[in-house]
């Protein structure tokens, strides 16, 4: 029999009674060949086998040799590894909580080249089930594609069942900007108040939470009348600097679920710690990395030149005549950190106690509960009335794409008058 040429895949009978097959996928790293074994009971079998190797081999989705990853260990390598050097915090921070308290706990045992798209669809059913928000499920669902994502192009994967597997169905929060007179008596009231303006910043300009908190006064012309947004304020998580992460939170660790009839926790409640927790770092006597921290915007677009109307500029300027007066009372307690929106001693203002401020001053207005961010909403419909074009409410909102016409625009009422004006002008116009 002639002999096959070096690489070529082989099939023979074991002295065991076996058929054997083996067949050259690609290089070992140390430079020598990467032979991949199979066996079956009939030749017929081995054959099929070695001919599935050889098309992967040929395809180039040939799973890599070495450790066989458990979605447990391959999720944990990918957030503590991969991504959390490479992203936001705040997004290591929604990576995390999917990983920790959703899907470790939820497919962990599975080996990871054996997961299914079943095992994920009935992963979310089962959050949704247990009190989890679709969009929570949702949410999972992204991070767990993302992290299959990253293991399919390293060869772990041949294929990636997250974007095979059917992800929760979500319903789109509808989006109700403030009216014109609603966003009056807002205004008429912040004017009242201390750091007030920050909320007319956010109905007149759209500027978002982060935007808002993060403005230092270098940044504010107020004699041109512009002010600039490169910059956010974000409150970060703080990271155990000890050497026993479990250890130190042993106290704080939920060792049993809650009972069925709990009224601790208003929404669903939080799953026990596992077996290795290592969270709970706020309590950690040598903490780092958390607080509120000074970042860039998320994107080029959000690093923008903003206008500032004329009532606004007049009362940015009577705020920094009364931030002035608390620097004199506050003396030697205040903070130099040159934010346009402080506390009396100068630091900056926490995310937590500015979303206080806004429901107080809804309550205080009469104004319906809403979130913070539809002031946001209201800053681009009123653009909208106003007839400004679409491609100048995008510069000045910091939006990178036509997004905002299916999710931020609102038709407004004054705009829906417009449109039907418009129309009946047109079509029973008289000669």
């Amino acid at each position: 029999m002639p002999r096959n040429p070096n690489g070529a895949s082989s099939i023979y009978k074991g002295n065991d009674g076996y058929w054997h097959g083996r067949v050259t996928v690609s290089v070992k790293d140390d430079g020598k060949p990467d032979r991949r074994h199979v066996q079956a009971a009939t030749q017929a079998a081995v054959t099929k086998k070695v001919r599935q190797l050889e098309r992967e081999r040929d395809s180039g989705t040939v799973r890599k040799t070495g450790q066989r990853w458990t979605a447990e260990k391959w999720l944990t390598h990918w957030v503590e590894t991969i991504a959390a050097p490479s992203v936001r915090e705040t997004t290591l921070v929604g990576y995390r909580a999917a990983v920790y308290k959703h899907l470790i706990p939820g497919i962990g045992a599975h080996r990871l080249d054996r997961l299914e798209p079943e095992h994920l669809e009935k992963l979310y059913a089962k959050m949704i089930r247990s009190g989890s928000a679709p969009a929570t499920a949702h949410q999972t669902h992204r991070t767990v594609k993302t992290a299959l994502n990253v293991a399919l192009r390293r060869g772990h994967l041949m294929r990636n069942v997250a974007q095979l597997a059917k992800a929760p169905r979500i319903e789109e929060q509808e989006i109700e900007p403030f009216t014109v007179e609603e966003a009056q008596r807002i205004l008429t009231v912040a004017a009242g108040q201390r750091n007030g303006v920050r909320f007319a910043l956010a109905l007149a300009l759209g500027l978002r939470k982060g935007e808002a908190l993060g403005l230092k006064w270098r940044r504010v012309d107020l004699d041109k009348g512009l002010l600039r947004t490169p910059r956010q304020l974000q409150r970060h998580r703080w990271q155990h600097g000890c050497d026993n992460p479990h250890a130190c939170g042993a106290r704080l660790h939920k060792v049993e679920p809650c009972p069925k009839d709990c009224k601790r926790h208003q929404l669903a409640c939080p799953p026990p710690c596992p077996r290795d927790c290592t969270r709970h770092a706020s309590k950690c006597p040598q903490r780092h990395g958390g607080g509120l921290k000074e970042v860039d915007v998320k994107s080029r677009a959000g690093r923008r030149a903003v206008g500032v109307p004329a009532p606004l500029l007049e009362a940015l300027k009577q705020h920094r005549a009364a931030q002035e007066k608390e620097r004199e009372t506050a003396a030697q307690l205040w903070e130099e950190g040159d934010w346009v929106f402080a506390q009396p001693n100068g630091r900056p203002i926490d995310p937590r106690a500015d979303h206080d401020a806004w429901k107080a001053l809804l309550k205080e207005a009469n104004v319906r509960d809403a979130r913070l961010h539809d002031a946001r909403h209201t800053a681009a419909t009123i653009l909208l009335v106003l007839g400004v074009p679409t491609r100048a409410v995008m510069e000045v909102m910091g939006w990178s794409q036509m997004a905002m016409t299916t999710r931020y625009q609102h038709l407004a009422p004054e705009l829906i008058s417009g449109i039907a004006e418009q129309v009946a002008g047109l079509l029973w116009r008289t000669n």
